[in-house]
């Protein structure tokens, strides 16, 4: 057990928070004034949950106040309440299987639909899918939405997001593959960026070599997707000019020349989009605050590779998936 650890039974809540910080190197970077109407330097950096895997989906429910998150490798989706308390919310989230698959078997991306049901992106069996059963009584049984693209299989559903319509973005990188690139189980000769339309008609968009994180902007006008790729480590941006149909491709940032330095952990990954238009994007050392334009306004640094974020519903908590961690930041109201 480490020494934070160890202060976390020892220590009250609020001296733990500090000491959290501190020991983690926990540290909010302000690039331009712009951010202070939704983050303060020293906003609260606090781990709510950690001894995982590698965590991931971030998913906060209104309903009942707790986040959901997928562990990868340990094939669980887990839940900390309000109170903090963690425990198995579905297991097996992505590989169904009997024998072993991989390091990497679990649900990543953990969404709602329209209907507020919970939608998984299965690595390990490599498909979209709906749990079932509802949020309060959840049973690792799953309705598959769909699993392949033009007859062959999908690499491994990874991130999604949807539109008001109810039509469905999503990525499909290597990841969840034994193998990654390499395994012969691939079928897909690319990595794809899809749209599934509500009508069930399955568009894909464009071809990336890491396609990864996905979410679009407040309006919809715009479609990000983040590309995990360390020889080009980039998110992009696309004009949505109808219903799964994009334009307009470009470079929004790029981070390449931050991959393998001292504190830059991580990749671009996860991501969401803040009412106020702003990007808030997993990457090299955590979290950067990107706005509209493509301009990095700020920058929350955990120190760990962090995959994954999600906010609450007012938006004045921010969850991270960071590598065996779940941390919480606390927002302005915007």
């Amino acid at each position: 057990m480490s020494f934070a650890k160890i202060f976390y039974h020892l220590a009250l809540p609020g001296f733990f928070i500090l000491h959290c910080q501190a020991q983690h190197n926990f540290k909010i970077e302000i690039l331009d004034n712009t951010a202070l109407s939704l983050i303060d330097a020293n906003a609260e950096i606090k781990v709510i949950g950690e001894g995982f895997n590698w965590t991931e989906g971030t998913l906060y429910i209104e309903e009942g106040d707790y986040l959901l998150f997928s562990d990868i490798p340990s094939n669980t989706v887990y839940k900390i309440d309000a109170k903090g308390d963690k425990s198995v919310f579905l297991q097996p989230s992505g590989y169904l299987g009997q024998n072993s698959y991989g390091d990497e078997p679990g649900s990543n991306g953990l969404l709602l639909n329209e209907n507020r049901e919970l939608i998984l992106l299965q690595h390990g069996e490599r498909q979209v899918v709906k749990m079932k059963s509802d949020l309060n009584n959840p049973k690792a049984e799953y309705t598959v939405i769909t699993n392949n693209y033009k007859g062959k299989r999908f690499n491994s559903p990874n991130d999604g997001v949807f539109d008001r319509a109810g039509n469905l973005y999503f990525t499909d990188p290597p990841y969840g593959l034994p193998k990654k690139m390499e395994d012969p189980a691939k079928e897909l000769d690319f990595q794809g960026v899809y749209c599934l339309l509500h009508s069930g008609e399955l568009l894909l968009l464009d071809k990336l070599s890491r396609p990864n994180g996905i979410t679009l902007s407040p309006d919809e006008s715009k479609l990000y997707v983040a590309v995990s790729d360390p020889e080009h480590a980039v998110w992009y941006q696309y004009d949505v000019t109808d219903i799964g149909t994009v334009a307009n491709k470009k470079l929004l940032y790029d981070v390449t020349h931050l991959i393998g330095k001292e504190g830059q952990q991580g990749l671009p990954d996860g991501m969401k989009t803040h009412s106020s238009g702003n990007l808030f994007a997993t990457g090299p050392g955590g979290v950067f605050i990107i706005n509209p334009k493509g301009k990095p306004i700020a920058r929350i640094h955990t120190g760990q590779a962090t995959a994954n974020c999600a906010f609450s519903s007012d938006e004045k908590r921010l969850f991270l998936a960071a590598d065996d961690y779940v941390l919480e930041v606390t927002l302005k109201q915007f």
